[in-house]
């Protein structure tokens, strides 16, 4: 199985690249963020002629997430338990936005999905703004509230096959920033609070990319021919339990996806499953003990 997550900077606007990269890489899965658009704007049409079932969940032209899978969606959430709010609430969303414990609307940053036995979210993590903005604080929280709901689920199901997909806005390494613009102690995605909360899921969950491709950005801005001059990011990830990651074969950045007409300024991040081998740990963890 081959399970990507793409920040797709508007789908309405892309479908027809999305679609098509979809088919030529062979994806069963593809967790999307920043569609831009409520779920009845959604070009679902495109995806359903090209074998892919949709699950949308977006409140305005901001933000937003979703998934395309060959395989059926179950178990659909539009938010984590503790996820909080921010802003003010979008008029006529009422019955769909919730309310975070902070009692602000939360915003359409989380879908989750069940597909077979693997437990799969689209994460859009809060860009944060700059240092001194409030978006910067809830971000903080936001990933502090996810980290403890991923705890729950792992504590509930030590053998839970989850993986935390998305644009989490946050360059973990030096080797992860590449654009001059981003400075350490002044600017967002690179700041020691944000690194240090990012390291806290990495001693849980495991980075499924990286050892199979340890270098390469997933994000370019569009401005000042940063592509081109390979100024980039790296701010997408797909994070495993161990369970996910013990069934990993391969991972990689679809850098090739940032260039042509009309691009998003992120690329597909993917990575291989096997899910013999998951079916195999489950065997061997549930097998009976044998004694000399």
């Amino acid at each position: 199985m081959r399970i990507a997550t793409w920040n797709v900077n508007s789908i309405r606007t892309r479908v027809g690249r999305v679609v098509d990269y979809l088919v030529r890489d062979d994806i069963d899965v593809l967790a999307m963020q920043e569609i831009k658009c409520r779920p009845d704007q959604f070009p679902v049409a495109a995806f359903e002629d090209a074998g892919y079932q949709v699950v949308a969940h977006g409140l305005n032209q901001w933000n937003g997430v979703a998934f395309a899978s060959r395989h059926k969606m179950t178990d659909i959430t539009t938010a984590f338990d503790g996820m909080p709010g921010f802003g003010k609430a979008v008029k006529g969303q009422e019955t769909v936005q919730g309310t975070g414990p902070n009692g602000l609307p939360q915003e359409a940053r989380a879908l989750g999905v069940t597909v077979g036995e693997l437990r799969l979210w689209s994460l859009y993590v809060p860009n944060g703004r700059a240092l001194d903005n409030p978006h910067y604080e809830y971000k903080l929280e936001w990933l502090q509230a996810l980290r403890q709901q991923m705890h729950a689920w792992l504590a509930a199901d030590p053998h839970l096959p989850l993986a935390l997909m998305g644009d989490w806005n946050i360059a973990p390494t030096a080797a992860d920033m590449g654009d001059p613009a981003f400075i350490p102690g002044a600017s967002t995605h690179v700041s020691e609070r944000e690194r240090a909360e990012f390291a806290k899921f990495t001693d849980v969950l495991t980075d499924v990319v990286r050892p199979h491709q340890p270098h390469g950005y997933s994000f370019w801005d569009y401005q000042a021919a940063k592509f081109e001059r390979n100024l980039g990011m790296r701010i997408d990830f797909i994070f495993g339990s161990d369970s996910f990651t013990d069934a990993v074969t391969n991972g990689y950045i679809a850098a090739e996806e940032r260039e042509g007409a009309g691009p998003s300024d992120h690329v597909p991040v993917v990575c291989d499953l096997d899910l013999d081998l998951l079916e195999a740990a489950w065997e061997e963890e549930d097998s009976p003990m044998l004694w000399a």
